[in-house]
């Protein structure tokens, strides 16, 4: 487990933010009340965060900072000093955040920034500018906020880098670069992301009004003028990624099953119709409609919720034992298709037959440590000329078919 060092010598108040942290987040604590057993405490232990008080028995000069930091530390400064000079000379150090300890609603920001730094580094973020300098800065304050970070000096590298990386899930792009300017990555990007897949961020100074409406009307999600302060731009930065996230979160529930975590019917009519349209190498894909058998019989004996475990153990070795481009998707109830792509019907129903006999050595247990095992029928096509629909309408009457001669078999025409 990760650790926190609060570094505090108010005593309540350390004890108050380490259950704080220790209620909210999975981390160990720890709590230094002086300068000297933060360093004892810094020998022993390697830290993600520490949260600093400024004004110690044995040091009234901010000298923690500087030791946390030469550590290797990331460091968000928790003072009660408001001084206006006194904050922008501690923020041109590179700590995360400067936090006023004044009231509950300060530790409750404390509690999202660590949040944030912590979701933060599942992202990746690409920084587009001619300037070296001003890439170094970016990408400083970006590696501070912990995001795994690329740079590029202009449009044409950056398509490179968001070829070789992509799952980057932020461009901060300046406007005036050679080869290709930022309002042209802009517009290159969005003809393969969407708003939901990838944002961007605009990079103008005041004089650029025209440009980053501009920015805004194809496809970018913000823009941030230039000069701009670290704590604008770290808060913008997590403002984006997070409505990102969000977006994301939506997405996902319009388009997964709740109970099992598959897409539902919706997504795949959508997906397999552009799959279909876009399939111009005439792939061979494999349409199979699967169904647990006897399943009412295991809810009547077992309960709905028992039930519901096997709906998703099934859900579980199906997605296991497909292609990660394969789609597997629960249609309602008992029901669900797979699509087996670029594949022929030999493999396919070696593919098949294999499922069947996983989940007939499956054992699903109940909360009373009663044994469930099952079975299920599959009925399943080769692609053809029929459309979509008409194709799922006969790997249907296969899986009837199979039902009716017997179950826990596979029926493939």
């Amino acid at each position: 487990m990760e650790r926190i060092l609060i570094v505090e010598d108010n005593k309540a108040l350390a004890k108050v933010i380490s259950k704080r942290i220790k209620e909210s987040l999975d981390f160990e604590v720890d709590i230094a009340y002086c300068l000297k057993e933060a360093k004892l405490f810094l020998k022993r232990y390697t830290y993600f965060l520490a949260l600093l008080d400024l004004k110690l028995p044995d040091d009234s000069d901010g000298e923690v900072v500087d030791y946390v930091l030469s550590k290797d530390t990331k460091v968000i400064v928790l003072s009660g000093n408001i001084d206006k000079e006194f904050r922008m000379k501690m923020l041109e150090k590179d700590i995360i955040d400067y936090i006023n300890k004044s009231g509950v609603h300060d530790l409750h920001y404390v509690v999202q920034s660590i949040q944030r730094l912590q979701k933060n580094q599942l992202h990746k973020v690409l920084v587009v500018d001619d300037s070296i300098l001003f890439r170094k800065q970016m990408f400083k304050m970006l590696e501070n906020l912990l995001f795994t970070v690329f740079t590029a000096k202009h449009g044409e590298e950056a398509l490179e880098i968001i070829a070789e990386h992509p799952d980057i899930s932020l461009v901060i792009t300046d406007y005036h670069m050679p080869k290709m300017d930022g309002f042209k990555l802009t517009q290159e990007i969005r003809q393969i992301y969407k708003k939901e897949d990838l944002s961007i961020i605009a990079l103008s100074s005041n004089s650029d009004s025209e440009i980053n409406a501009m920015f805004l009307k194809h496809g970018a999600n913000d823009y941030i003028t230039k000069p701009f302060s670290k704590e604008e731009f770290s808060c913008r930065i997590n403002n984006i990624v997070e409505a990102l996230e969000n977006l994301n979160i939506v997405t996902n529930n319009a388009n997964r099953d709740f109970l099992t975590g598959l897409y539902n019917r919706r997504y795949f009519f959508t997906n397999m119709n552009e799959y279909i349209e876009n399939n111009e190498e005439q792939q061979n894909y494999a349409i199979a409609m699967v169904d647990i058998d006897f399943f009412k019989k295991i809810n009547d004996t077992h309960g709905h919720d028992n039930g519901d475990k096997v709906i998703v153990a099934l859900a579980n070795i199906l997605t296991s034992n497909t292609n990660q481009h394969d789609i597997v998707s629960r249609f309602g109830g008992e029901e669900f298709c797979i699509i087996l792509k670029d594949i022929d019907k030999n493999k396919a129903e070696d593919i098949l037959n294999r499922l069947r006999e996983t989940v007939e050595n499956t054992m699903v247990y109940t909360d009373k440590n009663e044994k469930i095992s099952f079975t299920i029928s599959t009925g399943a096509v080769m692609n053809s000329e029929k459309s979509l629909n008409d194709s799922i309408v006969d790997a249907d009457a296969m899986l009837y078919q199979a039902k009716e001669t017997g179950r826990n078999k596979v029926i493939f025409t």
